[in-house]
């Protein structure tokens, strides 16, 4: 896997729009404004690319538009980092706009950048998976950097510190704490704290024990469903086979698997056909671990540790629950296609791969 160089002081950063436009909207812009300033204050230049202010119709209308500012991110030498704006639903659609593009795929082999993102942003990391890029999936410009607290939750603010380099192993721990979902994003939440509770269960070992390494490959778990299945949309599942955005069976052996249920907190049942679906095409033969990250507001906290338990329990898999990244909060990132161990003793996730290219 090509891998970016760390990000430094005085670099350039790339705020795209490649799902949602929301960070266009006008009641974005107290959102757009703090993001902002929080880059400056880590010492990096924010470059908002041309279309990613445009608003949700906009974006919604034109995803080639949305395609052009990720290659022009790319082409420009100068910008060294890509972050997400949030995610969305219909990522997919950037498909044939940026794997048919010749010049952006030699763009992408030639300078690999820091890209960061997560939700419906898998599917873009699927596209740099093919790409053989490691990117990210991390934190993005209006969850985690335009948090409106005083200042960005603290355990998401050391992962995304995490992006300026540092020695192997990067080791993801339990947050003490965990926050719930605002439901408030106005300019009169500014300055605000979210709603914070004691972590009372920590990293959890349903199944396995010992340490237990592998390559990291996952993402949301509705994202990657609707990969194999389509649904939300008409042509979803065509452009999901055409270019083999969900990796082949093949591409899963010895992976450690992560994945994240969604802000749509899933019913136990739809958690289940999900899981079921994965099975049924063969990745849980092909895995060695479960890393399943914490729901947001815990919904459905102990309902889906039964239906894990119970859908792969003819692969007998080790098992990591509750694991801070994704939706839930604070999070931590996750590196696709770098080395990993669940270390089911010690209940955390040690990141024993470099991240970044050697400087």
């Amino acid at each position: 896997m090509k891998k970016a160089r760390a990000l430094r002081k005085g670099d350039k950063v790339a705020i795209v729009s490649l799902s949602r436009g929301v960070l266009g909207e006008d009641f974005a812009r107290h959102q757009l404004a703090l993001g902002q300033e929080r880059l400056r204050a880590m010492g990096l230049e924010p470059v908002v690319m041309p279309n990613a202010l445009k608003g949700i119709d906009f974006l919604n209308k034109y995803p080639q538009k949305r395609a052009e500012d990720l290659k022009q991110a790319f082409l420009d030498d100068a910008i060294k980092g890509i972050i997400c704006s949030i995610g969305g639903d219909d990522t997919f659609r950037l498909a044939p706009y940026l794997l048919d593009d010749a010049e952006f795929v030699e763009a992408v082999a030639r300078q690999p950048k820091l890209f960061t993102g997560y939700s419906d942003t898998t599917v873009n990391h699927m596209m740099f998976y093919q790409l053989g890029m490691v990117s990210f999936y991390g934190l993005n410009f209006m969850n985690d950097l335009a948090e409106l607290g005083p200042e960005m939750l603290p355990y998401t603010r050391e992962a995304f510190e995490r992006y300026f380099g540092g020695d192997a192993p990067y080791v993801i721990e339990s947050s003490p704490v965990w926050y719930e979902e605002r439901r408030d994003f106005s300019e009169a939440a500014l300055g605000t704290w979210r709603v914070a509770h004691e972590e009372t269960h920590g990293y959890e070992v349903l199944r396995g024990s010992g340490r237990v390494q592998g390559a990291l490959l996952g993402g949301c778990l509705e994202s990657l469903y609707e990969l194999l299945v389509g649904g939300r949309f008409e042509d979803q599942l065509e452009i999901s086979e055409c270019y083999g955005l969900f990796p082949g069976v093949d591409q899963w052996k010895d992976k450690l698997f992560f994945f994240e249920t969604s802000e749509e907190k899933p019913e136990p049942e739809r958690f289940g056909m999900m899981l079921r679906k994965l099975k049924e095409v063969g990745v849980f033969e092909q895995v060695r671990g479960l890393i399943v990250g914490k729901p947001q507001d815990e919904a459905f906290y102990e309902a889906y540790k039964s239906v894990l338990l119970e859908v792969t329990a003819d692969e007998d898999l080790p098992i990591l629950y509750n694991v801070n990244f994704g939706h839930a909060y604070p999070h931590a990132m996750l590196p696709y296609g770098v080395q990993a161990v669940m270390d089911l003793e010690e209940k955390r996730i040690e990141v024993v791969e470099g991240m970044f290219e050697e400087r």
